[in-house]
């Protein structure tokens, strides 16, 4: 057990130099060059890594329709968005949401255009989708109060370098792990969560999805039964290299019928279907590399 922990360890700070090493030469490097290189090494060598296998998997699985090489080209293109998003974190202070010079184009409900009334908190949520730290900054550049919650990474070197680039958000940063509670007194304190909906949870409820049921977060629903928040769905879309679409939803309907389980579900069931039809639009966008489903 020892030598194991060792072992991992030595793994996390040999990963973690390396991974430092590579975000100071993006991080020095102009937006567009860096995201370019970020995706251009994903794009040629994620396809071929292990982890590519969860990919191709998930992708039958859910889009059955697909041909072999349609997959492949949505798993290359997969890897080149996710290589352009590493890219780009060293980068984020540098995105104006609602600059038209800027490289983000904000369309919809969006929190410039639709501000909340007094004591009313909206919940934005979204998935592993285009560039998705950008919503948070969509929040807090018309200065809103936000509080976003994510899942730390597996390497704490990685996870604490990341968390100095979301620094640039000027919101409060929950992991997923402590959640409820604190999310709860941010709602409180009068914030705005922003939540990413769509990695396996084995403590929420079975939920479908493109097809399939799948174990789902719960505290979104939770939070707007019991708290009265509005739901906003928002997305953002990589539309060419480092440039974006944040599209923010009208607010769903959040049904109330004396059962939060049903409720609740019937919430859940709804942002998973728009999560989907996300998806199938842009599919080499969206993360395929979670384990979303059972096997």
């Amino acid at each position: 057990m020892a030598d194991a922990t060792l072992a991992k360890r030595l793994r996390y700070l040999i990963e973690g130099a390396a991974v430092i090493a590579v975000y100071r030469v993006l991080g020095a490097m102009p937006l567009p060059w860096a995201s370019a290189l970020g995706g251009f090494f994903a794009r040629n060598v994620g396809p071929r890594t292990g982890a590519t296998k969860r990919a191709r998997i998930n992708l039958r699985r859910a889009m059955p329709e697909l041909d072999e090489s349609q997959i492949e080209n949505i798993v290359r293109g997969m890897w080149e968005n996710l290589g352009r998003v590493f890219a780009e974190y060293p980068h984020l202070g540098k995105f104006r949401i609602y600059d038209s010079n800027g490289r983000v184009e904000a369309v919809g409900y969006t929190p410039k255009d639709y501000p909340p009334k007094p004591g009313q908190t909206y919940l934005f949520w979204s998935g592993h989708y285009g560039n998705w730290e950008i919503l948070t900054l969509g929040v807090t550049q018309v200065g809103l109060k936000a509080t976003a919650i994510y899942r730390p990474a597996n390497n704490p070197i990685v996870d604490r370098l990341i968390f100095r680039a979301r620094s640039v958000f000027g919101s409060e940063l929950i992991p997923k792990g402590v959640m409820g509670r604190r999310a709860i007194a941010a709602l409180h304190k009068g914030a705005h969560l922003c939540l990413l909906i769509d990695q396996k949870m084995n403590s929420g409820i079975s939920v479908p999805f493109f097809g399939r049921d799948a174990m789902t977060e719960k505290v979104l629903a939770r939070l707007a039964l019991r708290h009265d928040c509005v739901v906003i769905p928002a997305r953002v879309e990589r539309i060419s290299g480092a440039k974006f679409r944040l599209t923010c939803d009208p607010p769903m309907e959040v049904r109330r019928t004396g059962d939060d389980d049903a409720d609740t579900l019937n919430l859940m069931t709804r942002i998973n279907a728009r999560l989907e039809e996300w998806i199938r639009e842009r599919p080499e966008q969206w993360f395929w590399l979670h384990r979303r489903w059972p096997d």
